[in-house]
C-alpha cells in the first residue's frame, strides 16, 4: 500500500521575518508514518520537521520511505494537493497541525485613533488603521494590528477537490471539554471532511490517549503509545485490494 502522511505545524507569514504557527512538533505523524513502514508500506511524509523522524531509535531508509519537508501553509497546500491528485496513494493520513487563519495585512492605528480594550471600541472619527505591510515591519508602533482571514480547510479539499477514492484519515484536536462532547464534535466533522477515520483528542489528555473510529460502528479509547499501530489496522481493513 501506498500512504501519504502530513505531520507537523505550518507557519503563515506576517512579514519576510515573522511568523504565526503553532506549538506541534509532528512526532505523532512520524511515528504513524515510520509505522506503516515497518508494516510494508511505501510511505510519503510530508512535514514541516524532519527531526522527529530522525530522532526516532528505528529510521526507515530505501525506496519505500520518503521525507519531503514544508514550512508554510501555502507550501503543504501545493504539496499535498500534488501527491493526492497524483493516484499514487491508497490512504491519506493528515495529521499535520494546519493553520486555521491566514495573514491578509498588518495595520497601525491611524492619526488620533485609539482602542480601548476594555470595551471593544474605537476611538476617533472615523476609526481608521494604516497599512504596514513590508519586507520587514519596523517595530517603532505603539500597536500593530494583524488581518486574519480563514484558511481553506485541506482535509475538505481530499475528496471535493483533489478527487481522492481511497482511505483519509483527520485528526481533531480540542481543548476543555469532556469526553462525550469530544466524540460528538469528532464524528460530525469526520462526516464533514467524508473521512474513514478520525483520530480526536484533548490538548490535555493528547499526550495519554485519543479516540479512533469509527472501529465497528464505534470510537476506542487508544492509549497514545498504541496508537499508530492501530490506525493502520484500522487503514488495512479499509483497503479494499491487498497489494502482491
Amino acid at each position: 500500500m501506498n500512504i501519504l502522511v502530513t505531520a507537523g505545524n505550518t507557519q503563515v507569514p506576517i512579514d519576510r521575518v515573522r511568523c504565526i504557527t503553532n506549538r506541534f512538533t509532528g512526532k505523532t505523524g512520524a511515528l504513524i508514518a515510520v509505522e506503516a513502514f515497518h508494516r510494508d508500506h511505501a510511505v510519503t511524509l510530508l512535514t514541516s520537521n524532519p527531526a522527529a523522524v530522525s530522532g526516532l531509535k528505528s529510521v526507515p531508509s530505501g525506496p519505500r520511505w520518503s521525507v519531503q519537508p514544508f514550512q508554510t501553509f501555502d507550501a503543504l497546500q501545493l504539496q499535498m494537493a500534488a501527491a493526492v491528485k497524483s493516484g499514487h496513494f491508497h490512504a491519506v493520513v493528515h495529521s499535520a497541525a494546519v493553520s486555521d487563519y491566514l495573514v491578509e495585512g498588518a495595520y497601525g492605528l491611524g492619526e488620533n485613533v485609539k482602542f480601548q480594550a476594555e470595551t471593544g471600541a474605537w476611538i476617533g472619527s472615523p476609526p481608521r488603521l494604516v497599512d504596514r505591510s513590508a519586507a520587514k515591519i519596523k517595530s517603532d508602533e505603539p500597536e500593530l494590528w494583524l488581518r486574519l482571514v480563514r484558511a481553506p480547510k485541506l482535509i475538505d479539499s481530499v475528496r471535493s477537490d483533489w478527487h481522492f477514492g481511497g482511505v483519509l484519515v483527520k485528526f481533531k484536536l480540542e481543548v476543555d471539554i469532556g469526553e462525550v462532547q469530544l466524540l460528538d464534535i469528532a464524528e460530525a466533522s469526520r462526516r464533514h471532511s467524508q473521512a474513514d477515520l478520525m483520530v480526536a483528542n484533548t490538548l490535555e489528555g493528547a499526550t495519554e490517549w485519543a479516540l479512533l473510529g469509527p472501529l465497528q460502528e464505534k470510537y476506542e479509547r487508544v492509549e497514545r503509545d498504541d496508537l499508530p499501530r492501530r490506525l493502520l489496522e484500522a487503514i488495512e481493513d479499509r483497503v479494499p485490494f491487498k497489494e502482491e
